[in-house]
């Protein structure tokens, strides 16, 4: 038997994670506890334990547990499904089925419909399994009708927790400190991957008569399916720095130097996709608008080209991000925003900005001495004041004098002047 049923856990005590739901008085505990099952979508990354919950619920409901994978499945096996929950209701002996769909966002909108009937009428409780955001991957109709758990990666705590119970069980040898470290680090959250790195690890340390396991000798059996950085931990972090900073500083080389090294050590492309975004954001802003533009698309081919191909475009995003002129005033302008509003009292919208949808609104005033900037000279209303009343100017925005924003700090600077020739009449 796989390791992984092995050590399957048989009840809600012996499940590793999850306490944020799990735990005592949480939510899904108290489903558990309460004997009424309800259909659900189990949402989070793979190897954190949805098929084991599902199962479980099954078990402390007595119910049949019926399992469909949407990889595989399709509209027959729905039926069928139908057709099980049907006969075990009708039965004899009537009992409850729970129906379990693994990585139900594979299935299209039709074949999803297909199971709102059953749900409705009750005729089986519907657990569905994602690694994606259901809001965007489930119908909402189907949606609407579950309750939504969302599950974390496991913590090294948790996955050092199912080392042990393997150890427990004899079916691993002893492992060092610094090779405990590195298994840890590689598994990233998924006992999955966890669970089957110990099952090569045993048959070679099995073959080769070690134990205990060193890193020296980890590192020589798994070799490149080792992750060169924990990628939840420091040494990740200091790389997305470097590169963050190397196209900061204008620095290409270096900058795809760390960006290579990242890919080389495991890191998923799309993570790396949403940080030159970032990037593009924060550090080079209305400099240069064509990086976002270019960041986007870089991420976008990405997910039509996938690996190896896709990431070339991702290097040269990154090349054009570290050559373009840099600002970070538009980042700077946001954060001072946010900072005074947190703080501000809520400042009620003038008159003459509010909108007057109705008679009596109109009446009321709103809207009234609007000037309409489209038909002022230049099309600026010289003089109009947009802010609530009473409120200074505040001055979020100071462009840099770097690239774009040259230009943009030149026509801030007309408006404003002539802003102010109208008030001096």
């Amino acid at each position: 038997m796989p390791l992984a049923e092995r050590l399957r856990p048989r009840t809600l005590g012996e499940v590793i994670g999850q306490q944020h739901m799990l735990g005592r008085g949480m939510a899904l505990r108290l489903a558990f506890e309460s004997g009424q099952p309800h259909s659900c979508i189990l949402w989070g990354p793979p190897g954190v334990g949805k098929t084991t919950i599902a199962r479980l619920m099954a078990n402390a409901f007595d119910a049949q547990f019926i399992s469909i994978s949407a990889v595989l499945g399709g509209i027959k096996d729905i039926r069928e499904a139908v057709d099980k929950a049907e006969a075990a209701r009708d039965g004899l002996h009537p009992q409850r089925t729970i129906l379990f769909v693994d990585e139900v966002h594979r299935f299209n909108k039709n074949q999803q419909d297909a199971f709102l009937p059953h749900v409705e009428s009750g005729l089986f409780t519907f657990i569905g399994a994602t690694t994606e955001n259901p809001s965007f991957e489930v119908n909402s109709a189907l949606l609407s009708r579950a309750a939504v758990y969302v599950l974390q990666p496991l913590d090294e705590d948790d996955l050092r927790q199912i080392v042990l119970r393997a150890q427990s069980i004899g079916a691993v040898p002893g492992i060092e400190a610094d090779a405990m470290a590195r298994l840890l680090s590689y598994a990233d959250g998924d006992a999955r991957r966890l669970l089957n790195t110990l099952e090569t690890l045993a048959m070679a340390a099995s073959r080769e008569k070690i134990d205990p396991v060193s890193d020296a000798w980890l590192l020589k059996v798994l070799g490149e399916r080792m992750r060169r950085y924990d990628k939840g931990g420091e040494q990740f972090y200091d790389t997305i720095s470097a590169l963050h900073k190397s196209v900061r500083g204008s620095d290409p080389d270096a900058a795809l130097y760390w960006f290579v090294r990242m890919l080389d050590g495991g890191a998923d492309p799309r993570y790396m996709a949403r940080r030159l975004i970032r990037m593009a954001s924060e550090d080079i802003g209305l400099a240069d608008p064509r990086a976002l533009r270019m960041a986007l698309d870089a991420a976008d081919v990405y997910e039509r080209l996938g690996s190896p191909e896709g990431e070339l475009t991702l290097a040269q995003c990154v090349i054009y991000l570290a050559m373009a002129p840099k600002s970070n005033a538009a980042y700077k302008a946001y954060n001072e925003a946010r900072a005074f509003v947190k703080k501000d009292g809520t400042r009620p919208v003038p008159m003459h900005l509010r909108n007057a949808p109705t008679k009596l609104m109109k009446d009321l005033d709103y809207g009234k001495g609007y000037r309409y900037a489209h038909n002022e000279d230049g099309g600026f209303a010289a003089g109009e004041s947009y802010l609530p009343q009473g409120m200074a100017e505040p001055g979020f925005y100071r462009p840099v004098a770097r690239g774009l924003e040259i230009k943009i700090s030149e026509k801030l600077a007309e408006l404003r002047r002539l802003n102010q020739e109208q008030g001096k009449h």
